[in-house]
C-alpha cells in the first residue's frame, strides 16, 4: 500500500494543524493543534478525531505554539500512548503551553458554569490539567540534522526553521515516498534566534502560507517607528499600552524591540508589565544557556532584554490591578489574537478609555478578537458583554517572524531535488491559493491549496 496524506487541520484555515501519513497498518501524525477563530473550525475541537488515537503510532511535532501542540492531551486521553518527537526546546516550551491552556480551560469553564454564558451544560474544559501532564511524560527529544529511525524503513529528521525557539521543518522518509512538513518558517533574519537553514528536498511539499499572498511592510524610516511614535503620544496623553503577544517568541521580541527603542532614547522609561505567567515561564527557556547556541551571534543570551522599569507579573492580585494603571505604562500580555487569558481583562477595562491604545504584534485569524480590531470593530464581546473600542488600535506588521509570499519562494525554490508535488497548508483560503499559484506561475511546480478531511497520495 502507497503512504498516503490526510490533512485533518491547517487546511482552510490557519489553525488546527494535524497531518495523517499512513501506509498498510501504520499511522503517524504530524502535529496536533487546535483549531482557533471562526466558530465552524473552534468546534471542530470537540470532534470525534478521524481515527481511534491509540492506532496512532508516533506524534512528531514542529514547535510548541498552540495551533500545532495543543489537541495532544485531548489525544493522550482519548488513548494515544506512543513518543510525541520534538526538538528539545519545543519539548520544553510545550510543557510550558500545555500546562496553561489545560489550566486556562479549566478556569474558564468554571468561569462560564458561574456566569451562564457558555451554550453547553455544564461547560466542560477541552482537557484538564491531569490530562496535560499525562501527555508530557510522552514527549522525547530528538536532535536537529539527525536521522531519526521510527521503524519499519521510515526516518524523520529535524531542521532548523528559524519561528521560534526549537522550531523545525520535518522531512519523514518511507520505503515509497519521502514528505517534507515546513511547520511554520521563519523570514531570512528572525530579532532573536538563528536564521532558518534548508532542509533536503522530498516527493511531497507541505508549505505554511500564513502570509502566502502579501509581502511584509518594509519600514522607510526608522525600525518600529510607528510603535515608538504611539508609546510617546500615549504616554503624553496620560495612557497606557497593551501588546496582545504570544506568550512564546513573541513576547521575547516585542521586550527586545521595547529594549533597542529605550537604548535610542526613542521611548520615554515607562514601567513595562509581562502579565502572563506562561509568557515568563517561556522567557526563562530563551535566557537558558543551553539554548544560548540557539540566537543569534550578536546576542547576549543573559541580556537581550534590558528594560530598567521591567516587572514580572505572576499573581492574579497584581494582575487585576494593571486593569487600571494608576500611571502609563506599557502591559505586554497573551494571547496574542486575545483569544483567551489575562489579556482578556485588560482590554475589557482599557478599551473604553480613548487614552490607551492597543498594539497587534502579530498575525490576526479570522474570527478571533485581535482579527475584528484589525478590521476596525467598534464593540467587541468579552465575558458575555459588549465592550466598546475607544482606544487607539494599531498593527505592527515588523514584529512578524512568519515568512511573506516572496521568502516562502524562496525556501521552496531552495530545496534539492525538487517536490514532485506542493500543497500549501496553514493559511486562509485566500492565502494558501495565492500561494500555490505563485508557487505553479514562478518555480513551474505542480501546487495547490491542500483541503481538510482530503487524503491524497504522498
Amino acid at each position: 500500500m502507497a503512504t498516503t496524506l490526510k490533512f485533518l487541520g491547517g487546511a482552510g484555515t490557519v489553525t488546527g494543524s494535524k497531518y495523517l501519513l499512513a501506509d498498510d497498518g501504520r499511522r503517524l501524525l504530524v502535529d496536533a493543534g487546535v483549531f482557533q477563530g471562526e466558530k465552524q473550525f473552534r468546534e471542530l475541537n470537540w470532534a470525534p478525531f478521524p481515527v481511534p488515537p491509540a492506532s496512532l503510532e508516533l506524534i512528531l511535532v514542529t514547535h510548541a505554539h498552540t495551533d500545532h501542540v495543543g489537541y495532544l492531551p485531548a489525544l493522550v486521553r482519548d488513548g494515544f500512548a506512543g513518543d510525541i518527537l520534538a526538538t528539545q526546546a519545543t519539548c520544553e516550551l510545550a510543557a510550558i503551553v500545555l500546562r496553561d491552556a489545560a489550566f486556562l480551560a479549566e478556569r474558564d469553564a468554571e468561569h462560564a458554569a458561574a456566569h451562564g454564558y457558555s451554550k453547553h451544560e455544564p461547560p466542560l474544559p477541552l482537557f484538564t490539567q491531569a490530562d496535560a501532564e499525562r501527555t508530557l511524560h510522552q514527549f522525547r527529544a530528538v536532535d536537529y540534522d539527525t536521522d531519526v529511525d521510527l521503524g519499519g524503513g521510515w526516518t524523520a529528521r529535524w531542521t532548523r526553521a528559524g519561528h521560534i525557539l526549537g522550531s523545525a521543518s520535518i522531512r519523514v522518509s518511507t520505503p515509497d515516498t519521502s514528505v517534507l512538513f515546513s511547520g511554520d518558517l521563519g523570514r531570512p533574519e528572525h530579532p532573536v534566534l538563528r536564521p532558518r537553514e534548508i532542509p533536503a528536498g522530498a516527493d511531497t511539499v507541505l508549505i505554511e502560507s500564513t502570509y502566502g499572498d502579501r509581502e511584509h511592510f518594509e519600514p522607510s524610516g526608522a525600525e518600529h517607528e510607528p510603535l515608538a511614535d504611539l508609546i510617546r503620544r500615549t504616554a503624553r496623553r496620560g495612557g497606557s499600552v497593551l501588546i496582545p503577544a504570544f506568550a512564546v517568541d513573541r513576547t521575547e521580541v516585542v521586550l527586545q524591540t521595547l529594549t533597542a527603542l529605550h537604548r535610542a532614547g526613542r521611548i520615554p522609561a515607562l514601567p513595562v508589565f509581562v502579565n502572563s505567567p506562561m509568557a515568563l515561564a517561556a522567557l526563562d527557556v530563551y535566557r537558558d544557556a543551553r539554548f544560548a547556541g540557539e540566537l543569534r551571534p550578536d546576542l547576549d543570551a543573559a541580556g537581550f532584554i534590558d528594560l530598567p522599569r521591567l516587572h514580572e507579573v505572576r499573581s492574579t492580585e497584581d494582575s487585576i490591578k494593571l486593569n487600571t494603571p494608576k500611571m502609563p505604562c506599557i502591559i505586554i500580555s497573551s494571547s496574542g489574537m486575545a483569544t483567551g487569558g489575562r489579556v482578556l481583562h485588560h482590554l475589557e477595562h482599557l478599551l473604553p478609555d480613548s487614552r490607551n491604545a492597543v498594539v497587534l504584534a502579530g498575525y490576526q485569524a479570522e474570527g478571533t478578537r485581535g482579527r475584528a480590531l484589525l478590521d476596525g470593530a467598534r464593540h467587541l464581546k468579552m465575558h458575555g458583554r459588549q465592550v466598546p473600542v475607544r482606544a487607539e488600535i494599531l498593527a505592527d506588521e515588523e514584529f512578524s517572524v512568519h515568512a511573506d509570499g516572496s521568502e516562502l519562494l524562496d525556501w521552496l525554490a531552495a530545496l534539492s531535488p525538487a517536490p514532485r508535488q506542493v500543497f500549501t497548508v496553514h493559511g486562509s483560503p485566500a492565502s494558501a491559493s495565492g500561494l500555490a499559484g505563485k508557487v505553479g506561475d514562478r518555480l513551474g511546480l505542480a501546487a495547490r491549496a491542500a483541503e481538510l478531511d482530503e487524503t491524497v497520495e504522498a
